[in-house]
């Protein structure tokens, strides 16, 4: 789904407190990127952030939607269903310093996803 200009416009201003940010246009939607690591995705003026073990609790506990890049497809469609992206709560994303602290932790879930081997690696060893 699209993102509006002035959506994305709005969540850099309110992640500015996060660091050196980029945005890429990706399938219809926006990635965010802090120093390089991806860590967010815009889709249909919605924010989603990277989770883990460390943090999806965080917006299970809150009712996060998960993304679902092809919602149409059944749920048991495993190469299609979730992602390890979850919506942003509403009340987070008008708050600031919230926002920041949210996002930060996505980046480290980011940061630690990008210094594990890939499985490539792991099955060269």
């Amino acid at each position: 789904m699209s993102v509006s200009k002035e959506y994305l416009e709005y969540v850099l201003e309110q992640l500015a407190g996060v660091g050196r940010l980029t945005s890429r246009p990706m399938f219809g939607g926006v990635g965010l990127y802090c120093d390089d690591l991806f860590f967010a995705l815009l889709s249909g003026d919605a924010l989603y952030f990277k989770v883990d073990a460390s943090n999806r609790a965080d917006y299970e506990a809150r009712g996060a939607r998960q993304f679902m890049p092809f919602p149409d497809r059944p749920a048991g469609d495993k190469p299609h269903s979730g992602m390890g992206y979850f919506e942003l709560p509403a009340d987070a994303l008008e708050d600031a310093d919230e926002c920041v602290a949210w996002a930060r932790r996505s980046v480290a879930v980011a940061l630690a996803a990008a210094r594990r081997p890939s499985a490539a690696a792991r099955r060269r060893n």
